[in-house]
């Protein structure tokens, strides 16, 4: 942009690429953001109020909306036209690309759960994976940041896999309801535990965003900013600042060098011309989601990084993991003919099943490693498209068994850890380019024994926690490797171009910062060393916050 001086070109508007910026930007440094997607104004687009009644095959989701047809994700999703990838033989992968301003951000679950000291060392613990290069501790100060500008709500629970915020940066939780107490007493049985869920939606009003009404869907975007999300937050906020300037529609084909093979400029495709525009950069931050920034890497070969940019280590691309996932769902008796009231709160769970069996692992007595937690889906929602139960009959027969058995359902969605593999990864596939003669990606994936082992024993402990709640199973427990989801399916791919203490094993420091181009940093999920069972969005951000204000440090000092 001729007319705006900057220091820092950010590729990516989610929830690394926005707090990266507006970190930057507090601290009086000029941001360039390049979204690929499109422009979006959630006060004015978003149809949080529409109900499924409204729209075409009541709401239910299809190719082109995956989430359902008012889902806030406007042009992107597992398909995504004119922008194909290719997996390899044997191998089930999908992809979702927001492909708008503010990326995920505008439609995710909003779980926001911290990383714990299990979490960040556990290859010293048992051997697998890799430890990340700082404990938990260095981090957590960053959480309090990150929770208090965001606003999370939630409690201190004392639970060894929930970390404590400082004293008053959470804000108080929604109550929870009938079903998920019945599920916290049954669970309690088995001496499991549930704890009020983090979530990023606004209990009480925050700067201008309002406090949450416990009326619409959080994933169909939040006009009033109650649920978070960073073009109601972030990104404002830094532009505010008169330091960021946003260019949408802009998909970025390669990282530029000199001379010496040091980064020193951007070239992008105008998708609205089509036409190639350079940037020259002094500072690039790569956050334009885990594997998107893995394949600009990898695109952006030439003679002095002939595997990619920033690849000396051979490990981008690779390292790649998502969350696992699978549930058990069952009709509860005691849940039936009760009184039908308003039950949507904050619409995700309010209660949920943080992982309990750290010291088990410790013991040795768990047939696999790390650990998983239940989302619980329970109560009174709004009809969709399907009909759910052996409903019989006809006229006010029906509709009083539907009334009978409306909200007696709890389902139990396991979430849980995967470690890599070597046969999770992505790589350039140089036979398949997108609309705009970009290469694209190409998937190779397989679910290794230990989630497979992880999968058996949440199927088997939800189906324990639903029998104690009064439900009748007649069938058998579907394998696990029936039940599991398939990679990407959870959409929490992280990895692929991590951070370590060394550059012959990992593509960036602590800090994100490559080792082989000073000058470039990831600030998204692939710079995860691991990928906890916790949902990834919170620590994308604490680390954003954290890595780009030692940059905004460094850029201070003269030192890039």
């Amino acid at each position: 942009m001729k007319d705006f001086y900057y220091e820092v070109v950010v590729v990516g508007s989610g929830a690394g690429g926005a707090m990266a910026a507006y970190t930057l930007a507090k601290a009086g440094h000029k941001v360039l953001m390049l979204e690929a997607g499109r422009d979006y104004d959630p006060k004015t687009e978003t149809p949080m109020f529409k109900t499924n009644a409204q729209a075409p095959l009541m709401g239910a989701g299809n190719v082109d909306k995956d989430f359902g047809f008012y889902d806030a994700t406007v042009d992107g999703g597992w398909t995504v036209p004119n922008e194909p990838y290719t997996t390899g033989e044997n191998s089930d992968f999908m992809w979702w690309r927001a492909r708008m301003l503010g990326g995920r951000t505008n439609h995710w679950g909003r779980y926001s759960l911290r990383f714990s000291e299990h979490d960040f060392k556990g290859k010293t613990r048992d051997g697998l994976g890799a430890d990340w290069p700082f404990e938990y501790e260095e981090l957590a100060p960053w959480y309090d940041k990150t929770e208090t500008l965001v606003g999370i709500c939630g409690t201190n629970t004392g639970l060894d896999d929930m970390p404590d915020s400082a004293e008053g940066v959470l804000q108080p939780p929604p109550k929870a309801r009938v079903p998920e107490l019945l599920v916290a007493a049954a669970a309690k049985k088995l001496g499991i535990a549930t704890a009020p869920m983090h979530r990023a939606v606004l209990t009480r009003p925050k700067d201008n965003r309002q406090a949450c009404f416990y009326a619409t869907p959080c994933g169909h975007g939040c006009s009033i900013g109650a649920a978070f999300q960073t073009t109601t937050s972030l990104l404002p906020m830094a532009k505010a600042t008169g330091n960021l300037k946003i260019i949408t529609d802009a998909m970025v084909r390669m990282v530029d060098v000199d001379e010496n093979g040091q980064a020193n400029a951007l070239t992008y495709v105008d998708k609205k011309t089509g036409k190639d525009i350079k940037l020259a950069a002094k500072v690039i931050i790569l956050a334009a989601s885990a594997c998107e920034s893995a394949r600009l890497l990898l695109n952006s070969k030439n003679a002095h990084h002939p595997n990619g940019l920033a690849n000396s280590s051979g490990q981008v691309g690779r390292n790649l993991m998502d969350s696992t996932g699978t549930g058990v769902g069952a009709h509860i008796p005691a849940l039936e003919g009760r009184p039908i009231y308003n039950e949507d709160g904050h619409t995700a769970n309010h209660l949920f099943i943080p992982w309990w069996g750290h010291k088990q692992h410790a013991k040795g007595e768990l047939d696999f490693p790390r650990g998983y937690h239940f989302e619980i889906g329970s109560g009174f929602r709004a009809p969709g498209s399907g009909v759910s139960g052996n409903l019989q009959g006809y006229g006010k027969e029906l509709k009083d068994q539907a009334k009978q058995y409306y909200g007696a359902g709890v389902y139990l969605a396991l979430r849980g850890e995967m470690l890599p593999n070597e046969h999770c990864y992505m790589e350039i596939d140089d036979k398949v380019t997108d609309k705009w003669g970009i290469p694209v990606a190409k998937f190779h994936w397989k679910w290794a024994d230990h989630e497979l082992k992880q999968v058996e024993h949440g199927l088997k402990t939800a189906r324990k926690i639903l029998e104690t709640m009064g439900a009748t199973f007649t069938s058998p427990l579907p394998s696990a490797d029936k039940a599991i989801l398939k990679g990407g399916q959870i959409i929490h791919e992280v990895g692929s171009t991590r951070m370590g203490e060394s550059p012959k094993d990992s593509v960036t420091n602590q800090y994100g910062q490559t080792w082989d181009c000073k000058n470039v940093f990831v600030m998204d999920a692939g710079v995860f060393a691991s990928n906890p069972h916790k949902n990834c969005t919170l620590t994308i951000m604490t680390l954003a916050m954290r890595n780009a204000s030692w940059l905004a440090t460094q850029l201070s000092k003269g030192a890039l």
